[in-house]
């Protein structure tokens, strides 16, 4: 059976008590489009020589966030089922963009409105006020723009002739920073030689997603030396695209799979992705699941018999670490994860937020400067905060598939990336239900 969400409805805010799995999960999970390609496309579309039309993007509130955003700026964008026809505006004008939580809205959009020809006014959620914006707004000062605040809410006046030239940035808390002043280095008339100096940067693959994707419209980008982008002035062509699978979305799915000895597919499954979520199949190898893929391009994880203890470093993965934090508090024993000190800095403080609901059921985790040393105990139920994070409702919702008496105490915010969540998460679980019904009636028939 498939489990899809054509028609779905947003979980209503409030308590959701997170359905344990009756028998193992055995379920085909169609998980909607990209929410980090949707958005580049989206101001990639916007900075265009002319229209483009994107299909399979994806609709939740991060990306309604930044077609609404594109729009205060003079963007025009007509949205027709899948598909989307976005068409830029001569000059981007002046407005005011509601950044809700969405980093890519807050970090994307900035350097947008330095082109526009009036102040840009930028708000959000209050708990995105605690976000760190300094390195991308510093970035912005040293090309010319003058911008009032150090973190939302903030106002940006540009100009429509900005020269650009040389960078230098300390991204090593958001790769964000780095992808947002890329985007618009072609249209600087002397293009950018952007730099990072500081610590590791984290999520390098998301850094090579909008290298990739700038360059599949035309544009030059040397990154032949080691952090630094330099970006030669010229036009971004418009293109019509297509948007993966968010693989990252997928993770709480597959993960299922893994924790009850069952197997889910995801079709579309691309065989190359600068996606981070690429790296899903192999950490959850790790963990001791085995992962196989189709001939029609699909991956199927199958659980096994444990669930293996790991030592991984989750820096260019960062996302995915509630995900696996709630897999290595099932583990055989104590797991350590690694470069993840930057998500303090993501919806909320990841790092704490992950400790303190694992140790709220009965786990023992320590955090460290750069991650947590998760040591496994029989776990108990209990609320689980989601601290309105996406990734931390999925996490909760994978450990009440085992653990009983799990309730998260807001499910709504899995919106932000997919509104779907609790529709296919429910028609996985009925799914897997009506196939070890039918196995077991295929069974009696062959006995009787």
């Amino acid at each position: 059976m498939s489990t899809t969400a054509e028609t779905v409805t947003v979980a209503p805010p409030g308590p959701w008590p997170a359905p344990m799995a009756p028998v193992p999960i055995r379920a085909t999970v169609r998980v909607p489009g990209s929410k980090s390609q949707t958005n580049r496309a989206l101001v990639l579309a916007a900075l265009s020589d002319g229209p483009s039309t994107i299909v399979n993007g994806l609709d939740a509130r991060d990306t309604r966030l930044m077609r609404d955003g594109l729009r205060a700026l003079g963007v025009q964008i007509e949205e027709s089922g899948d598909s989307w026809r976005i068409t830029p505006p001569g000059a981007f004008t002046g407005g005011t963009v509601d950044c809700g939580l969405a980093g890519t809205v807050m970090r994307f959009l900035p350097p947008l409105a330095a082109l526009a020809d009036s102040p840009v006014a930028f708000d959000g959620d209050e708990q995105a006020y605690a976000r760190p914006m300094g390195p991308l707004l510093d970035g912005l000062a040293a090309l010319g723009v003058t911008v009032s605040g150090e973190s939302l809410p903030f106002t940006v006046t540009g100009t429509s002739a900005l020269a650009g030239g040389v960078v230098t940035i300390d991204a090593s808390t958001s790769s964000q920073y780095v992808s947002g002043l890329l985007l618009i280095g072609a249209r600087l008339a002397d293009g950018l030689d952007l730099r990072h100096a500081g610590e590791s940067l984290p999520s390098r693959p998301h850094i090579a997603m909008t290298v990739e994707m700038l360059r599949a419209r035309g544009v030059q980008i040397d990154d032949s030396e080691t952090d630094r982008w330099v970006v030669s002035p010229g036009p971004i062509a418009a293109a019509d695209v297509i948007i993966e699978p968010d693989l990252s979305n997928a993770a709480p799915f597959l993960a299922a799979a893994a924790i009850t000895g069952g197997a889910v597919t995801v079709p579309h499954w691309p065989s190359e992705s600068n996606q981070p979520g690429m790296r899903l199949p192999h950490i959850l190898q790790q963990f001791g699941a085995d992962v196989t893929y189709d001939e029609d391009g699909s991956i199927i994880v199958e659980g096994t018999d444990e669930i293996d203890n790991i030592e991984i470093d989750l820096r260019d993965v960062s996302e995915l670490t509630p995900v696996v934090a709630a897999l290595a508090a099932l583990a055989a024993d104590t797991s350590h994860l690694n470069g993840v000190g930057h998500i303090r800095g993501h919806e909320t403080d990841r790092l704490t937020a992950i400790a303190t609901e694992l140790e709220s059921l009965g786990a023992r985790v320590r955090v460290h400067h750069d991650g947590l040393v998760i040591h496994p105990r029989l776990l108990g139920g209990g609320t689980w905060h989601t601290y309105a994070d996406h990734r931390m409702a999925h996490a909760g919702a994978l450990l009440g598939l085992v653990v009983a008496d799990i309730v998260l105490d807001d499910v709504a915010c899995t919106d932000k990336t997919m509104p779907e969540f609790v529709a296919l998460w429910e028609q996985m679980l009925a799914d897997s239900v009506a196939a070890s019904t039918a196995e077991i009636s295929a069974e009696s028939a062959e006995l009787a």
